[in-house]
């Protein structure tokens, strides 16, 4: 009779650790770990969006980690860190440094602009305009910071909208003037000079406008020619480019001017795609993600858009369209 008894106790220990495990596995596509690589300016409304999600998916745990999106991607492709999703403030970092020996697809799902935010105390503050700025940022008197082109779309793209402001303003050498100053003020993502400003290091800096709405910061519009916002002046912003560095050393990619535009995908060997397919429609949600982003000052695309939508997970695809 202990031997029945013995096999019985068994089956059920096998029975019960079986359950235990696909409650914690992370293809339950409700419970577990979620890790999100996602671009500095994303921070903000990436917080809310995580705090939003885990309220409604109780036993997941959103883990996110900022930095510039070029070096979110070459955690992937040189580091080999595991990861989830990973949200880029330019969607051709992902085209381009992961898509397909890392990641099948790509969805463009929201906006931005390139601004000049300031401070209350900063150096003539009252007297800059769409039309002086640069004059402003080429006195001595006044520094002013960037993100580093080589880790962050916003760097490059900084660099992107001084080289247009040239031609627009017809300053010949305004680029390398203003490329050359202040150059101990870079850092590696565009949301790392806020405490700069803070302190009263920098005067002004580049960056997203968003950025500025989050942090309730006073910015300086570009005129359109020159923020990348505008879709209609896609072929003016093309006439820009600068070189970042590429996939191995010695690389180089070209970065063409383009109007801004956000990426977000699910890595192949995600630790739990399940669970990260919930997370990416939560974000592309209208209703859910969508507001949160408007609110944060971020334009979100609507609807989201996909140059492989035939290769998007079944339930996404109704979020995009082709393009």
């Amino acid at each position: 009779m202990k031997q029945p008894k013995l096999f019985i106790a068994i089956i059920a220990l096998m029975l019960f650790c079986s359950c235990n495990e696909k409650k914690s596995s992370g293809n339950s596509g409700t419970n577990g770990k979620l890790i999100v690589f996602h671009a500095g300016s994303l921070s903000v409304p990436f917080r809310q969006l995580a705090r939003s999600f885990e309220e409604t998916n109780p036993e997941a745990e959103v883990q996110l980690e900022s930095a510039g999106s070029v070096a979110c991607a070459r955690k992937i492709t040189d580091l080999h860190r595991s990861c989830d999703v990973i949200a880029s403030a330019d969607y051709k970092v992902i085209d381009e440094m992961l898509v397909p020996d890392y990641a099948a697809w790509n969805i463009q799902f929201a906006q931005n602009e390139i601004a000049i935010v300031y401070g209350t105390e900063s150096n003539y503050s009252t007297e800059i305009n769409a039309d002086n700025w640069y004059e402003i940022l080429l006195r001595e008197d006044v520094t002013f910071g960037r993100s580093d082109p080589h880790a962050d779309p916003c760097g490059y793209r900084t660099k992107l909208s001084v080289e247009l402001a040239e031609q627009f303003h017809g300053v010949e050498g305004l680029f390398d003037k203003l490329m050359s100053k202040d150059r101990e003020y870079i850092r590696p993502k565009e949301v790392d000079l806020l405490a700069l400003m803070e302190v009263g290091a920098i005067d002004y800096m580049f960056i997203y406008s968003s950025v500025a709405v989050q942090h309730n910061l006073p910015y300086l519009q570009l005129n359109d020619s020159l923020n990348l916002k505008n879709p209609d002046l896609k072929s003016w912003y093309a006439g820009a480019s600068t070189q970042i560095h590429g996939k191995k050393p010695g690389e180089k990619l070209t970065i063409v001017g383009e109007p801004i535009v956000y990426g977000i995908t699910i890595l192949n060997e995600a630790p739990n795609p399940r669970l990260a397919e919930k997370f990416v429609a939560f974000l592309l949600d209208r209703e859910k993600g969508g507001t949160i982003m408007k609110n944060c000052g971020q334009g979100f695309l609507s609807p989201p858009v996909s140059l492989q939508a035939e290769r998007l997970p079944l339930h996404l695809k109704k979020y995009c369209i082709e393009q």
